[in-house]
């Protein structure tokens, strides 16, 4: 249960540094240096690559005391119930970043003007640390409001982006949480069904990598060039990261299908 635990913990930590990407690129384009926010944007990252590296072991353990118990008479029941929860966890995960989304947006354009000041992330990290440097912050500090779900609503909708987004997303979120319920319930290729998880991430990486992230780079481009106001991309990433929690959402559905769709293809 206290593995479990960790695990929810790092699952929420990975989703809302994932999530705050979006408020870190926003940030650079009101900067005008999206080039610095993508450097800032790496720290967020570093912190969720290195959750994901304590977050692996963990998972594959509470799958192999499941296994286990299996042998002994146990049912699957509880572990499909741990996946569901660490699924949950994404989306407590997304929904935090949503709530900081704001005060993130308006706090990122100061670090990345900081940053290009002091030169390098360590230094760009000394000089937040120091307590002067907060004095002011409660400045920054901006809770989302309704006017901000409505000005979405109310503006263009990317209904393009915002599907392939929910799929990317979903299936993501769901890639290494269904290998791993497939290794248990096809324990005899128990090896092979929990390094599986590419089949599963290469769609989505494929789906990022040639339609999410060049739309939104032309889209930022133009938008420093000032062929695009900036309240576009202030919608374009608002969509972003609702589109994000209900990717969270669908991978619930999705955790057994794609499990079960795995071991069909390696058995």
């Amino acid at each position: 249960m206290l593995a479990w635990g960790f695990v929810f913990l790092l699952t929420i930590i990975i989703h809302t540094t994932d999530s705050l990407s979006y408020a870190l690129r926003l940030g650079g384009l009101r900067a005008r240096r999206i080039g610095l926010a993508l450097t800032v944007a790496g720290m967020l990252l570093l912190v969720s690559r290195t959750s994901n590296m304590a977050q692996g072991p963990l998972l594959g353990g509470m799958v192999d005391q499941a296994k286990a118990a299996a042998q002994v008479g146990g049912t699957n029941i509880r572990l499909e119930l741990y996946m569901h929860g660490v699924l949950l966890a994404a989306t407590v995960g997304t929904i935090l970043a949503i709530l900081l989304y704001p005060t993130v947006v308006r706090m990122s354009a100061r670090w990345i003007v900081h940053l290009e000041h002091t030169g390098s992330i360590p230094a760009l990290v000394r000089h937040l640390m120091l307590r002067s440097r907060w004095k002011h912050a409660g400045y920054y500090i901006k809770r989302p409001t309704w006017s901000m779900l409505t000005s979405l609503i109310s503006g263009a909708i990317p209904k393009r982006l915002i599907i392939l987004n929910i799929t990317v997303t979903a299936i993501y979120t769901t890639g290494v949480v269904s290998a791993l319920y497939a290794s248990f319930l096809w324990p005899a290729q128990g090896t092979a069904m929990s390094m599986s998880s590419g089949l599963i991430n290469g769609v989505a990486t494929v789906l990022l990598t040639l339609l999410i992230d060049p739309r939104l780079a032309v889209l930022s481009e133009k938008t420093l060039r000032g062929e695009l106001p900036l309240t576009r991309m202030n919608s374009m990433y608002g969509w972003m990261i609702m589109s994000r929690l209900a990717g969270t959402l669908l991978a619930q559905l999705l955790l057994v299908p794609l499990a079960i769709w795995l071991g069909w293809v390696m058995s």
